[in-house]
């Protein structure tokens, strides 16, 4: 028995292999294997290679796997493309109706089923996905009343007879498959997972949920890919909880709109991704002047322009740390897994209140829509922090004005919502004084300035960095950020039977650089490697810039849409040392 397996389905855009593997998977969770997927898309609605490769494991896992053991095709061209991933002895379950066969070299067995002719006797080849799942489930020896419960659950809501025809193509497809193999394939038969529960879900999802959770009740977004999940995720649950989601027209108004809210004391929030973001950077800075509180998450994907909007890239840093003019305080937070989405999400929107600054969720494709096993989450460590938040206001002398940019020692004003009695003050873009009146008084400004600029100095989220060290003087340091960290860790397993040790540190505060939580572990180490998805080392500049050791700072690149793989990872690293 084997501890793991990887799995992938291929085919065409829109002809079911999206369901094909929600359903596998979920069948998997059900029996509480630890699950990490990976799904490769086109930029188009329908048409265009297409393929989602999950890793099975009986442990925790967050990294996609080297090599493949099944594929499942429902055309040629994911034989071709995806068959080099097979390890020896591998296993293409195909669709007999295009005459599959094996690239020369690869070394596999090919199970040809009549996958489209057995889902047209049942009464469509629209259930084509359900026989071929049923083959590659039957391969493993697992139940199928697992199987058939997760049907169930999909088809459901289309009624008895829809759930009973897909059943029956399930059964089919596993009948078929094991005639021709003889039976279940005993070297991919997998251990019995731990059958504790564990949650499946993307990035997006587990952001949409911690808005809810923290008190969000406005989301306003224009659909982008990869953010657009997390805007159809609060568009079915937010009005359960008393809000709403407002599609807007651009990404301009989605960062204003939230803003009104924000001001009005409502939490806020808006998601996209590069394109969008550039929309928005005069909104942020206006965030930041006016000291309103404003949640944006950025979804990065492949760039410039409209670039690779379905491939995984890390190139945004540098727009979220400078991309505003002009100078403002505020954070830019990065998750490294699917809890990290959860309560950072929570995180930045009390950041956001507590100091009065706009507050970037930065992930990636991969983390965004990258679906993975989560442990439950635990609601009883939520707080809800709403800073300098002032009501009961005491009474003005006339004709005096709140002071709501009050000069104060820690840098954050006292705030009060509109229509709170003894709370009138301006708000406006420009520089003004301490009541909001606009002023262009020299002295006035730079108190302002240094007023704004002070309140993040020393300010960091809960695990600034996350650091594991267990060397005091290491071969080498790896840095990463976002979705690398899983595949950092199986790199450094291989390395460490190599006898090359190693610590991991996962910068997870962009902006305020966390310079002094970081020194310790770049001052222990031989060597530092930053690990990133962009061509221009955006993470190791900030490294460098904050903190120094640029003559030891070695960059391993990845930017050609996607993620890095723990061989290439492990690859590199031994060419540096």
């Amino acid at each position: 028995m084997i501890s793991q397996l990887s799995w992938k389905i291929g085919g065409q855009q829109g002809e079911g292999v999206e369901s094909t593997d929600r359903i596998f998977s979920t069948a998997l969770n059900r029996l509480g294997y630890y699950l990490y997927g990976y799904r490769h898309f086109s930029s188009r609605i329908k048409g265009g290679h297409t393929n989602n490769k999950i890793r099975i494991s009986t442990k925790p896992i967050r990294a996609i796997s080297d090599d493949l053991d099944i594929l499942v095709a429902f055309d040629q061209e994911s034989i071709d493309l995806n068959s080099y991933e097979l390890r020896p002895g591998g296993v293409v379950v195909a669709d007999a109706k295009f005459n599959p066969t094996l690239p020369d070299g690869v070394d596999a067995r090919l199970f040809a089923v009549p996958i489209t002719a057995i889902a047209e006797e049942l009464g469509t080849s629209l259930m084509k996905n359900m026989v071929a799942s049923g083959a590659s489930w039957a391969l493993l020896g697992l139940p199928l009343e697992v199987f058939n419960k997760a049907v169930e659950e999909e088809f459901g809501r289309k009624g008895p007879a829809i759930v009973e025809k897909n059943v029956e193509a399930v059964k089919r497809g596993a009948e078929y498959v094991l005639e021709l193999a003889g039976g279940p394939l005993e070297e991919f038969r997998l251990e019995p997972a731990d059958g504790r529960q564990k949650l499946f879900m993307i990035g997006n999802e587990a952001i949409g949920l911690g808005a809810i959770v923290a008190g969000c009740r406005i989301m306003s977004a224009y659909p982008i890919t990869p953010a657009s999940e997390i805007m159809e995720y609060l568009i079915k649950k937010l009005p359960k909880f008393g809000g709403t989601v407002i599609q807007t027209e651009d990404e301009i108004a989605a960062a204003t709109m939230a803003i009104g809210a924000g001001y009005a004391g409502v939490r806020a929030m808006t998601a996209s991704a590069g394109p969008g973001l550039s929309l928005m950077m005069e909104s942020i800075g206006l965030s930041g002047m006016t000291e309103t509180p404003l949640v944006i998450v950025d979804t990065q994907r492949g760039g410039p322009s409209t670039g690779l909007p379905t491939k995984q890239e890390q190139s945004d840093l540098n727009a979220m740390v400078y991309g505003t003019h002009g100078e403002i305080p505020k954070l830019v937070i990065a998750p490294a897994s699917i809890e990290d989405c959860f309560y950072d999400t929570i995180e930045a929107f009390n950041m956001a209140e507590k100091y009065q600054v706009p507050v970037i969720v930065m992930t990636d494709l991969q983390l965004s829509l990258g679906k993975q096993s989560c442990e439950m989450l635990d609601y009883e460590k939520i707080p809800i922090e709403r800073g300098k938040l002032v009501k009961d206001a005491p009474p003005l002398e006339p004709n005096e004005l709140f002071k709501r940019y009050e000069f104060t020692e820690d840098g954050v004003s006292p705030r009060v919502l509109p229509g709170e009695k003894y709370g009138l003050h301006h708000v406006t873009g420009v520089e003004h004084d301490e009541a909001g009146r606009p002023s262009e008084n020299a002295q006035n400004r730079q108190k302002m300035m240094d007023k704004r600029l002070k309140k993040l100095k020393g300010v960091y989220i809960r695990e600034a960095i996350r650091v594991d060290a267990p060397h005091e003087a290491p071969d080498l340091l790896m840095i990463g950020m976002g979705s690398t960290g899983g595949t950092i860790d199986e790199a450094r397993r291989r390395l460490a039977a190599d006898g090359v040790t190693s610590n991991h540190v996962t910068v997870r505060q962009i902006h305020p650089f966390p310079t002094d939580l970081l020194l310790p572990y770049l001052k222990s180490a031989k060597r530092i490697v930053v690990l990133e998805n962009n061509a221009t080392a955006q993470l190791a500049a900030q490294i460098k810039l904050h903190c120094g050791f640029a003559d030891n700072i070695r960059s391993i690149l990845k930017y050609d849409g996607t993620p890095f793989l723990p061989s290439e990872v492990y690859k590199a690293c031994k060419e540096l040392n």
